[in-house]
């Protein structure tokens, strides 16, 4: 049989791996000692296999294993030296800290993300996102307090609160809790630079994080909550442009708690916008006045940004079923989903051609331990040469990542 002349060099999952210092892991499973009772097993060699079992929407351990080690043959290609076995797998991911795997996420995004907005969406790189996506699991491995279900049962999950750049569309931050928690604790883990706008829903209800960001130099635009109580201390007249636009009145009030252990008194905006596609009615709150109104109700309109990368996330990898039944395995899993999104994110950004993610996704999948050029194959797939070269590369800006024959 002869060599297939579609040989670049490496495997697809190799030439994704090449956009991650392998080095930095190492730093970072020196530092917090994560490989200490690992022989084989190192922190790369988990990477690879979470990877692994994220872009080949793997949904069980065995899966995994079985799948590694029927192309065993091109595992040295893509860094390691064999498939791990079943046990192997479990006991990392219950005894390898996620917070690992969370740092490389953030070394990953903080070395390429210059190449991720896309200039032709026109969005103000100061603006920031913050929701949260519960992730339903078949038992309660995260606790917090909630009531009970009619038929008596709880709701197990966990809940993925996280902001975003909305130029980039990718995480900036992600943080756990149990699907039955409070969204408000996560304000106080934010921390913005002055001048930046950032956007959440009514579900973010805390108005000392409100003065605090206001003390910060940072806009909020949220919604007004149905029964909330202020103030109305003048209206702002609202132009005839503005109107047609569907602003209907734009208020300044004094919001705050009234409680004698933290009077809070709030000077914000209030925006009553009316949207003709679905015929409601929104009030805005925020705390820049100098921005016209139809300006923040296009700001809170972005705040769907966040639902079409949950939306990505879920349909895209596999976090239905979990290779673990520990708090620990589960955030590991999300962690390497969040990881294998963000490079097939990098890839489609650089693309001449225009793919859609889901799309990407799968041709990835489908050729995750193919010996084919990415770049080449994904840029023309109809006109792939099957002339063997010496050297191939994935062309990414500001990136050339070699390839030996």
């Amino acid at each position: 049989m002869g060599k297939s002349t579609f040989f670049t060099g490496q495997p697809v999952l190799a030439q994704l791996l090449q956009l991650i210092d392998r080095n930095s892991i190492r730093s970072l499973a020196r530092a917090g000692q994560h490989d200490r009772y690992y022989k084989h097993f190192d922190t790369f060699t988990h990477l690879v296999t979470m990877l692994y079992c994220a872009l080949n929407k793997c949904t069980s351990s065995r899966e995994v294993v079985s799948g590694m080690k029927a192309c065993h043959h091109k595992l040295k290609h893509v860094g390691i030296s064999k498939a791990p076995g079943k046990s192997t797998l479990c006991d990392a991911n219950m005894n390898r800290s996620f917070e690992v795997f969370a740092r490389i996420y953030d070394k990953l995004y903080q070395r390429h993300k210059q190449l991720l907005p896309d200039s032709r969406l026109k969005i103000d790189p100061r603006l920031f996102i913050a929701d949260a996506s519960t992730i339903t699991l078949f038992q309660q491995i995260l606790k917090a307090p909630s009531p009970g279900k009619i038929n008596g049962k709880r709701k197990g999950g966990i809940k993925v609160h996280t902001l975003i750049n909305a130029a980039d569309d990718v995480p900036l931050k992600i943080s756990f809790t149990a699907a039955s928690a409070n969204d408000m604790p996560f304000l106080k883990e934010i921390h913005l630079a002055a001048g930046s706008f950032i956007v959440f829903d009514k579900g973010y209800v805390d108005y000392s994080e409100y003065e605090r960001m206001s003390n910060e130099g940072v806009f909020f635009i949220t919604r007004q909550k149905k029964d909330a109580r202020y103030a109305a201390t003048h209206a702002n007249q609202v132009s005839s442009e503005s109107q047609a636009l569907g602003i209907q009145e734009d208020r300044c009030v004094i919001q705050g708690t009234r409680t004698q252990q933290e009077k809070i008194k709030l000077h914000v905006r209030l925006i009553t916008f009316f949207d003709k596609e679905t015929g409601r009615a929104f009030e805005f709150l925020t705390n820049n006045f100098s921005l016209p109104p139809e300006c923040i109700a296009d700001m809170y309109k972005k705040r769907w940004l966040i639902e079409i990368l949950f939306k990505r996330v879920k349909q895209n990898f596999p976090l239905k079923y979990f290779l673990g039944d520990n708090e620990n395995a589960i955030k590991i899993q999300i962690w390497c989903a969040f990881i294998a999104d963000l490079l097939i994110k990098l890839v489609q950004v650089q693309l001449k051609r225009k793919w859609a993610f889901s799309n990407l996704s799968s041709i990835i999948r489908l050729h995750l331990m193919s010996y084919i050029s990415l770049s080449d194959f994904l840029n023309n797939p109809e006109k792939l040469s099957v002339q063997p070269r010496k050297t191939n590369q994935l062309k990414l800006q500001g990136l050339e990542i070699g390839f030996k024959t």
